[in-house]
């Protein structure tokens, strides 16, 4: 019997997981599907499009999406400890202000930005030291990226060139401007969350990890959450929570886990024969994601990370250092498409390289890549059941661009693309074009984006938390109409926050974790002493 049972061991399943057993009193397991991160390609930040449809990825996919030329996209999601965090690009972000604040403006009272500030300088440990904005100390490394790709420095000229500011700092008190990303490596590097929070933690006798085990259902007794049923092959386990089950699956699989236990909308529960435990009119509903397009060029000169991956470079990674500690999107920046936002619309990924087909397809020659993705999107999706069999995907729409506001910001950050790659020192290798939009028009641009758009992997709001009674989980991300269980991950975010996901999800699971051990205000009183 194990006090608390935590459904994913991705980045906030393993900060719950470290934190809650910091308490030795306290008994935990964490319950993966997914393997051990014991794959090289895991720790090779440049390497991690090669985990895409591997057993270290959940692969989903898109319905046809009526925004998109309905066309199915791919949505890779980690499926490995750590999770997403274990295959994202690294980019540490953490949204704009204005996000948080909106946040708790509209109901999610205790989220708001100064709320969370704490918990983002808790878990850091910035290379720059601790100061107004960052801490030092904390489980997560933060580094400025060791592999300074040519063709990023340029974009960052050409950016200038082209008017837009420069920013070193997006986490700080501005983000709009352009510059370096910080990301979550030490040493070259990558550092998911396993290997920052759950690694360490594993030491303790109060911990148990088991990998290979897909979680089928939450139990209940009565309303109460007692435990979870997985499988492990063909092997139907049951282990028992005394105080709390925790599902931290994400914004596609925790709605799933959610409905698959009858807490769900009735009539759609009884179609699919799964006995209702709690109404919940929401769950599944409310998908936002960040859709991204750009464009791609090839280039005569060896100008990307095409060919990186050599026994030369990867020596220069054991040592830390070379081409292979790259994220691909090393630079990029945060831009108001118009004067009239209250903060920036769109956010530029500059990628030394083709990135072709989504990730899927290595790139045929050298060349580069720079996208737009829409920061704010208005347009909303949802996950359902398509099956009461717990192995079957859930069916996923994300309803890209299908909200005017969202095409408005994709057409004008897409231009800004173009305009840019043609702006001096990068014009230099945006000579011969891939996926490039057939003329400036708003009508070509909008065509372009249509036939290629694709997720920037930022998926949330599927179990949306707050005061009202719609909201699947309560401000204390207790799921509404149970008792003892909680979700904690990206999909209880109400909206997604401007910039790349990972650094928000776990300040959200710092937060819960002080939430379930009664220690609210716990972050802000150490920030107070110094001790982040």
């Amino acid at each position: 019997m194990h006090d608390y049972v935590i459904v994913g061991a991705g980045s906030a399943g393993c900060v719950l997981a470290a934190r809650l057993t910091e308490d030795p009193d306290v008994r935990v397991l964490l319950v993966e599907a997914g393997p051990p991160d014991t794959a090289d390609l895991i720790h090779i930040p440049a390497a991690f499009s090669a985990l895409f449809r591997t057993q270290q990825d959940w692969d989903h996919m898109t319905a046809w999406e009526p925004g998109a030329n309905h066309r199915r996209i791919y949505l890779p999601r980690g499926r490995m400890l750590g999770g997403s965090s274990s295959m994202n690009a690294m980019i540490y972000i953490r949204g704009n202000r204005a996000d948080y604040d909106e946040w708790a403006a509209e109901g999610a009272t205790g989220w708001g930005y100064d709320d969370l500030l704490p918990y983002f300088k808790r878990a850091e440990d910035n290379e720059r030291g601790a100061n107004e904005w960052h801490g030092s100390g904390g489980p997560l490394p933060v580094s400025d990226g060791r592999a300074r790709s040519a063709t990023c420095a340029d974009f960052l000229e050409a950016a200038d060139a082209f008017g837009l500011p420069a920013n070193p700092d997006f986490n700080a008190r501005e983000q709009d401007g352009v510059g370096w990303y910080q990301v979550t490596q030490r040493e070259g590097r990558r550092a998911s969350a396993a290997v920052s929070y759950l690694h360490p933690a594993m030491a303790r006798p109060n911990l148990e990890v088991q990998t290979g085990c897909h979680v089928l259902k939450v139990l209940f007794e009565g309303t109460r959450a007692v435990g979870v049923q997985a499988a492990r092959g063909s092997e139907v386990l049951e282990f028992r929570a005394e105080r709390e089950v925790v599902v931290s699956g994400g914004a596609y699989n925790s709605p799933q886990v959610l409905m698959l236990s009858g807490i769900g909308r009735p009539d759609e529960l009884a179609l699919l024969q799964i006995a209702p435990v709690a109404e919940s009119p929401e769950v599944g509903l409310n998908l936002s994601d960040h859709p991204t397009a750009g464009v791609v060029y090839a280039s005569e000169e060896e100008c990307s990370l095409k060919d990186a991956l050599t026994e030369e470079n990867l020596a220069h990674w054991m040592g830390g250092r070379g081409p292979l500690t790259s994220n691909l999107a090393e630079s990029g920046g945060f831009v108001r498409t118009r004067d009239d936002l209250e903060a920036p619309d769109v956010q530029f990924h500059m990628v030394a390289a083709m990135y072709m087909q989504e990730g899927l397809l290595p790139p045929p020659a050298h060349g580069i890549t720079l996208s737009a993705c829409v920061l704010k999107p208005r347009s909303r999706g949802q996950i359902a059941l398509p099956s009461p069999d717990p192995t079957v995907k859930p069916f996923i729409v994300h309803n890209y661009l299908t909200e005017p506001e969202d095409v408005r910001s994709a057409i004008e950050g897409v231009r800004l693309t173009m305009q840019i790659t043609q702006t001096a020192p990068l014009k230099r290798y945006a000579q011969q074009p891939v996926f490039v939009p057939a003329s400036d028009s708003d009508a070509d641009i909008e065509a372009h984006i249509r036939a290629t758009v694709q997720t920037i992997y930022h998926p949330v709001g599927t179990c949306r938390m707050g005061s009202d009674d719609g909201a699947v989980v309560d401000t204390e991300l207790r799921v509404r109409g149970v008792e003892a269980l909680r979700v904690v991950d990206a999909s209880v975010m109400p909206s997604v926050p401007r910039g790349n996901t990972n650094a928000p999800t776990i300040a959200l699971a710092e937060r819960a974790a002080d939430l379930i051990r009664g220690r609210v205000g716990a972050a802000e009183s150490e920030a107070a002493a110094g001790a982040v």
